[in-house]
């Protein structure tokens, strides 16, 4: 498989947090992470983007794509509306999750 390079640039109040990367050795895509302050609250039926904090310099000719996690689909009802969720080549915005709430309970999202 051909290696890429991407650009990862951090937003000032994401300079804490983890840049994105394999928890596992056989994750099939990187984690990402939230940047908010404190807790944020996803209501039932509610639709927010979450940001992540980065800006990402992908080459021509690629993309990134955000999918959402089973686990929070299977738990708690939580997913990604959009998915997979597509990031451009030529995209060098904040990168955000527009997720939603599917479940029944509140689901908190912590930094």
């Amino acid at each position: 498989m051909k290696s890429v390079k991407i650009a990862i640039k951090r937003k000032e109040s994401a300079k804490d947090l983890p840049l994105p990367g394999y928890v596992t050795a056989g994750s099939s895509g990187m984690d990402l992470y939230a940047d908010t302050e404190g807790e944020l609250e996803l209501f039932p039926g509610q639709i927010k983007l979450v940001s992540c904090g980065i800006y990402l310099g992908i080459p021509e000719g690629f993309e990134a794509e955000v999918r959402p996690r089973s686990g929070l689909a299977l738990k708690h009802g939580v997913t990604l509306v959009n998915t997979p969720g597509t990031i451009d080549s030529d995209y060098r915005g904040l990168v955000g999750l527009i997720m939603t709430n599917l479940g029944k309970e509140t689901f908190t999202i912590k930094r």
